[in-house]
């Protein structure tokens, strides 16, 4: 299937690994041009590096990082189509999991929201009025968390209900001028945030008494309800977004999608 991407002009955030770059090499592979946003390179990155992808270090906590990111994207690919707002999760320096509200301070909650809302939000206010030249799509990557309410990483959640309400406020105000708003709730996805050394395997093994390669394979799956028995890749993430950024989604804005192994049940 033909989704139309080539020679489409993206922005994606967070994009040096895990899901934002499983995005950014899906855009490649279709044929459109990235600027990728992250803090810093990868090598992962760095190997597809080429004339059609386009680099930009910059810490999404300064306010001023997301309208740099867009003003590049414009200077060097001559417009923009496509936004991706990926960076989430803990802020830099932040280590999750959570396990109780009492876990997270009022600085602890500003600098979620920062990285996990307020980057989008400056983000999107710097691309509405490229995008509302030629169309284009907004797809914001959320969190199962975001629509079942958990103890667990409770400020994480609440930054992303904040996103998934934006999506859907975004969506009807500007659907007239062409833009479309949507976003993507993932589930457990298995990227460097769970396998790093340290992370989020290391660290529930560590509270499970197990091991980081039992609770990646098995106890994972398991605590997040995944009726699939594994966590998901980064490309079944990409996919959807591909669909989402395509012409082929003309009339699909203001929906939240789960990817999330069958964890999401509501009728």
């Amino acid at each position: 299937m033909d989704l139309k991407l080539a020679g489409r002009v993206a922005v994606v955030t967070g994009a040096s690994k895990g899901i934002g770059l499983a995005i950014t090499r899906s855009l490649l592979d279709e044929g459109a041009k990235v600027l990728a946003v992250s803090r810093g390179t990868s090598s992962e990155l760095d190997a597809v590096a080429g004339p059609s992808l386009r680099h930009t270090a910059l810490d999404l906590m300064d306010p001023a990082a997301p309208e740099q990111a867009i003003a590049e994207a414009v200077s060097a690919f001559g417009g923009l189509d496509i936004l991706v707002n990926n960076a989430g999760g803990p802020p830099p320096g932040v280590k999750l999991p959570r396990t109780s509200f009492h876990d997270a301070t009022d600085e602890d909650w500003r600098a979620m929201f920062e990285f996990n809302l307020f980057s989008a939000v400056r983000a999107i206010r710097a691309a509405l009025p490229h995008l509302a030249t030629r169309g284009g799509s907004i797809i914001n990557i959320s969190t199962t968390l975001a629509t079942q309410p958990s103890p667990m990483n409770v400020d994480y959640g609440a930054a992303k209900a904040a996103l998934n309400n934006l999506t859907k406020v975004l969506s009807e105000e500007f659907a007239p001028q062409g833009i479309r708003v949507n976003t993507i709730s993932p589930g457990g996805v298995r990227t460097p945030w769970w396998t790093d050394p340290g992370g989020a395997a290391d660290r529930m093994a560590g509270m499970l008494g197990s091991t980081r390669e039992e609770v990646l394979t098995t106890q994972a799956p398991q605590l997040l309800n995944m009726l699939t028995g594994r966590l998901i890749t980064p490309e079944e993430i990409a996919d959807m977004v591909l669909l989402l950024a395509s012409p082929r989604s003309a009339s699909t804005t203001g929906t939240t999608i789960p990817i999330d192994a069958g964890l999401l049940k509501a009728v």
